[in-house]
């Protein structure tokens, strides 16, 4: 089998800080920023990596969701247990530092996992966990 990982979605509730998060922070391309019906879909994925990308998406626009879902996702985002992202990076205390100076949440500073890797974490400005990993 080839099969690729294309995009993954990640729900947002403020497209503009979402875009300054991913774009500004993360240094992340953007590749589509599209509104309907008074909401937007963004898409961005770091720019040596034209094939993988990152959709970030108004959860309300689900289809089929009841109201009480909606509301569900909306605290669990609220709370950061909704959704994660792992990405990795060879230098990790610059990426900290960088993210860090753009005040995003800090969840983690860069540590030594005791199963072997050493990573930090940031909450998005929807709440999403970001976990960013050292490559060795």
């Amino acid at each position: 089998m080839d099969i690729t990982i294309h995009s993954s979605f990640l729900p947002h509730n403020d497209p503009d800080a979402s875009l300054t998060f991913y774009r500004d922070r993360l240094g992340f391309e953007v590749r589509n920023d599209v509104g309907y019906a008074g909401m937007r879909w963004l898409t961005v994925g770091p720019a040596d990596q034209p094939d993988t990308s990152i959709v970030l998406y108004p959860p309300e626009a689900t289809p089929g969701l009841t109201d009480d879902e909606r509301r569900t996702i909306a605290e669990m985002m609220a709370k950061g247990s909704y959704a994660t992202l792992l990405l990795a990076t060879p230098d990790l205390d610059g990426t900290f530092e960088r993210v860090q100076a753009g005040e995003a949440e800090v969840v983690q500073e860069p540590t030594d996992q005791p199963y072997g890797v050493r990573d930090c974490a940031f909450r998005d400005p929807a709440g999403n966990l970001v976990r960013i990993q050292e490559l060795r």
